[in-house]
């Protein structure tokens, strides 16, 4: 009979990501009335996550009681396992273009710089070093040439840019984006998908709300189906269905009932 001698060799172990969102029985009410009932979510490291759902649904709503913009009637959430008071600095946000006083004194570079505030504190001034990556951050989304443009006199897709050079400025870990794609041209959404991409393939987490149904299948690797209510959330190839479309959307779908029939032949 023959012993085997060698050692044996410990079992693989198989590293799950880390969770950079978690979010804990979150509510939200406007004078009173519920605007999110109940929301669950836990967002893996390192994805593209789209947040879709009907006008009204909360999308913009979560963003805001994530990042403690609005107040929270119930619940609690974690930004990589710590409360988001205590890691705020790990995350970035590119709010609403409609939101932003875009006749503010101030030009694209100075936009920019205020990414770097949260690494600067408030006694320092930004310096060589600041000012150079915001200009690279500025050059990742071909504005660079426009540093010293104010931004009342930018287009619409070039202040996109702008507040997402910003963004990048911030050197975060985990991005929230209301909308990014909204009323900008081809060409700046195919650079803004390829930038989230590459902020994607380093690690970053990035979540966007999302609106265009199409394209959710191609840009997204993870999603959140929301209707006041988490209908659906995980991977896009699992989630994306037509059941959890006419779910989220309800009696919406009229306009889309195109794009089901697509998902439904796809699957």
């Amino acid at each position: 009979m023959t012993v085997a001698t060698g050692e044996a060799r410990p079992a693989t172990r198989h590293t799950e990501p880390r969770i950079a969102l978690e979010v804990h029985d979150v509510t939200v009410a406007y004078q009173r009335k519920p605007v999110l009932w109940d929301v669950d979510l836990h967002v893996p490291e390192g994805r593209l996550v789209g947040i879709i759902g009907p006008n009204g649904a909360g999308k913009s709503t979560l963003i805001k009681a994530i990042l403690g913009l609005i107040p929270l009637s119930s619940g609690r959430v974690d930004i990589f396992g710590r409360p988001y008071r205590k890691n705020r600095h790990l995350v970035g946000y590119v709010p609403q273009r409609e939101s932003v006083d875009w006749d503010f004194p101030v030009d694209a570079l100075d936009v920019v710089l205020m990414g770097r505030y949260g690494k600067l504190g408030w006694f320092r001034r930004a310096g060589a070093v600041d000012r150079t990556q915001a200009m690279e951050a500025l050059a990742k989304v071909g504005m660079a040439d426009y540093a010293h443009r104010q931004i009342s006199q930018l287009s619409g897709g070039q202040q996109q840019r702008v507040f997402l050079a910003r963004a990048l400025a911030q050197e975060a870990q985990l991005y929230f984006m209301d909308e990014p794609f909204a009323g900008v041209d081809v060409t700046t959404e195919k650079a803004i998908i390829a930038l989230l991409r590459d902020l994607r393939s380093q690690g970053r987490t990035v979540i966007v709300v999302h609106h265009d149904l199409q394209t959710v299948e191609s840009y997204f690797d993870h999603l959140i189906m929301l209707n006041m209510r988490v209908v659906a959330a995980g991977l896009t190839a699992e989630c994306f269905t037509q059941e959890n479309l006419r779910s989220t959307y309800g009696g919406r779908l009229t306009l889309l009932d195109a794009v089901a029939e697509q998902v439904r032949q796809a699957h």
